[in-house]
């Protein structure tokens, strides 16, 4: 996939991860931004719940084991969690951007109830899709992303969406910063690697999909969000600089 120029932009797809680039030069992509520059307190809270019930729920095989791999199995409880978690996430996303484009599909059973209610979403809200999981880039800041959908739903408005899946369908910032790094974004690619505008985006909201249900829930995903995006962005990238700032500690007698 490449733009009209010599040099590539694309998006390289490897196994369930992803990079980007942009005229030949790898960007960030804005998951990773907020990764690396976006605090989450409630990522911190869960981080411990999960690793104190996993230690409720498997104490008896724990106490069997010697300390240091008792200690392994506990710092390896959470990534466990996770990776399940988004599997499942990517399961789903992936099930639904194939029901968006009206392909017949297969759903495993533990995963039925949350594409039904993809279904339902899609058909109460009557969603024509413009844009189904179409990489975007930002050439004036130097960042990619891909957003989940971009429709105009029965109320007139052309929405860009992100399918949630989270067990406990919980809307956080960083989904905000998430949709507005999506949203101001210069330009996507066609299928046929040809950039092109991005459609005027009138609302912006997260889905999310329960099995016992979905909601739609509208974000602001404004400007004033797109600002606080950029500041994401510049302190992941100090962060990710470390030796600019920080030296190496000096003998006595010896200036820098």
């Amino acid at each position: 996939m490449t733009t009209n120029g010599p040099v590539p932009t694309r998006r390289v797809n490897r196994g369930a991860g992803h990079s980007y680039y942009l005229d030949g030069e790898k960007v960030p992509g804005v998951t990773t931004v907020l990764n690396a520059g976006f605090p989450k307190s409630a990522l911190v809270n869960w981080a411990a719940a999960t690793t104190a019930g996993f230690a409720v729920d498997h104490w008896d095989e724990l106490t069997e084991l010697t300390p240091s791999k008792r200690l392994a199995e506990l710092e390896r409880a959470r990534f466990a969690v996770s990776s399940e978690a988004k599997l499942r996430g990517t399961v789903i996303h992936g099930l639904a951007h194939r029901l968006v484009l009206g392909e017949e599909v297969e759903v495993p059973d533990e995963y039925r109830d949350h594409v039904d209610r993809c279904v339902a979403f899609l058909d109460d809200w009557q969603a024509a899709e413009l844009m189904v999981e179409t990489p975007v880039w930002s050439r004036r800041h130097r960042y990619a992303g891909t957003p989940d959908l971009v429709a105009t739903l029965r109320d007139g408005r052309t929405w860009m969406l992100d399918w949630k899946t989270g067990l406990k369908g919980n809307v956080y910032l960083e989904h905000v910063l998430q949709i507005a790094a999506c949203r101001y974004a210069d330009f996507a690619l066609d299928d046929a690697g040809v950039e092109t505008p991005l459609p005027r985006i009138d609302a912006t909201g997260v889905v999310i999909l329960r099995a016992d249900g979905y909601d739609l829930v509208p974000v602001e995903a404004d400007e004033r969000a797109f600002f606080v995006f950029r500041c994401v962005k510049w302190l992941a990238e100090f962060i990710d600089d470390r030796e600019q700032w920080i030296g190496n500690a000096l003998p006595p007698g010896v200036t820098a």
